[in-house]
């Protein structure tokens, strides 16, 4: 993983409403590892770490999951999205829809560009864009 001044991208931190959800949903649709989950009892919360490779040399995203959260997370209209390479970009949003994950926009060449994207949405609405790559 490239490093500039010693600094280096560790994760990228999401509240979600329904762990086992969320979890369901980076593992088993899109193929990441949980990498490691530690509940905090005196806190009243769980943290969850997926990614596809281990912590020392991937970025990786941590799942937050506060137990008394009753109703699902205000996204505010400052997050983006998380981007993800494929390979296939028309096969993996196939795979995804089959196994009931929501593609939010279609495949396609991107407006504006050649580059062909995809947008699919995890159980608290955040958006996942996948990029093909060759």
């Amino acid at each position: 993983m490239a490093e500039t001044n010693g600094y280096r991208m560790l994760h990228t931190m999401i509240r979600v409403k329904d762990l086992d959800a969320s979890l369901d949903f980076y593992t088993n649709l899109l193929g990441m590892q949980l990498l490691r989950k530690s509940d905090f009892p005196d806190g009243k919360f769980t943290l969850a770490f997926v990614g596809y490779g281990p912590e020392e040399s991937h970025s990786v995203i941590e799942l937050t999951h506060n137990w008394d959260q009753e109703t699902p997370y205000d996204l505010g209209s400052g997050y983006g999205h998380v981007a993800l390479g494929v390979p296939d970009i028309y096969k993996t949003c196939e795979a995804l829809k089959a196994k009931g994950g929501k593609v939010v926009r279609e495949p396609g060449p991107m407006k504006h560009g050649s580059t062909v994207i995809a947008f699919v949405e995890d159980p608290d609405g955040y958006k996942i864009e996948l990029i093909e790559r060759a």
